[in-house]
């Protein structure tokens, strides 16, 4: 006989199980974060009236996290979720307008600073390879990651976001 059938059944079984309890551990993870997180504010999601944004830039929103460790990514208001997105500023804030998730305002008052990163939340770029917005959200200090689809909107967007908010405001 070539195949025992009812061990490869079992052996399928225990695949599955093993798969199912991974997935089941991981949305607990995420759950019990969003538990610990839950004291943190939901920003904005739409830029004042008044404000003047530039071009939008498509690129990818990589997520938000706790500020000096980018592998504790941020659960609660769709902030850690990686998404399609376009990006512009103004001397206002910065406006990500996000596919599939909440956008998000940052205003300038709240941003620390700006720089070139090699990641955030988890999500690992070539080096300087994300531009990554420091930023105050209740009482929490957040990393925010943008990469731009295309070389050239991405160092444009990084001289644009340092030049208006290299000021540490």
């Amino acid at each position: 006989q070539v195949t025992n059938w009812s061990a490869r059944i079992a052996l399928v079984v225990l695949v599955l199980a093993i798969i199912a309890l991974a997935l089941w551990a991981m949305r607990r993870g995420w759950v019990h974060r969003q538990q610990r997180q839950a004291d943190i504010p939901a920003p904005a999601e739409a830029p004042p009236a008044d404000a003047v944004l530039g071009d939008p830039v498509p690129g990818l929103y990589a997520g938000s996290g706790v500020h000096g460790d980018w592998m504790d990514r941020i659960a609660v208001h769709d902030l850690g979720v990686r998404s399609r997105a376009a990006l512009s500023w103004s001397e206002q804030g910065v406006w990500i307008d996000r596919e599939g998730a909440r956008s998000l305002w940052i205003p300038a008052a709240s941003i620390s600073a700006v720089r070139a990163d090699r990641g955030v939340a988890g999500t690992v770029r070539s080096k300087y390879g994300m531009a990554v917005v420091t930023w105050a959200l209740g009482d929490r200090v957040l990393d925010t990651g943008f990469r731009a689809d295309a070389g050239a909107d991405h160092a444009a967007v990084l001289d644009g976001l340092m030049a208006a908010f290299s000021t540490g405001v």
